[in-house]
């Protein structure tokens, strides 16, 4: 089966900085795009970063300067790097991927998210 894991939440202070991973397993021939999302409580869920195959990025200005998206292909991995972290940062985020891939039959293209990670930035 097809499926998204994403790690590397946790509680750190202002000003500090964490990586999460987000790593698809099963059948993939082809990742077409990959992007993290976050909600915060009382929020709608938001974009915070995406990154297509071509590797053109887009970002949320309010993460703009301070997180970066990037891939391992070869992992079927891709990481986002948060820095300069502020206490309005806190959410639990989700890693999202349009994924052409399959499960006992045949390619397909469909859209998966990861269960979801929680980062909690401290004053």
């Amino acid at each position: 089966q097809v499926q998204l894991v994403d790690s590397g939440g946790g509680l750190v202070q202002a000003g500090g900085s964490l990586r999460l991973s987000c790593t698809a397993s099963g059948f993939i021939k082809a990742i077409n795009n990959m992007g993290w999302y976050r909600q915060a409580p009382g929020k709608q869920r938001e974009l915070v970063a995406r990154i297509t195959s071509a590797n053109v990025t887009n970002y949320a200005d309010s993460v703009k300067g301070r997180f970066t998206i990037s891939r391992d292909n070869a992992k079927n991995t891709y990481y986002l790097q948060m820095n300069s972290l502020k206490p309005e940062d806190t959410a639990v985020y989700y890693c999202n991927g349009i994924l052409e891939a399959k499960a006992g039959g045949p390619y397909y293209v469909g859209e998966y998210w990861g269960q979801g990670t929680q980062v909690t930035v401290s004053s």
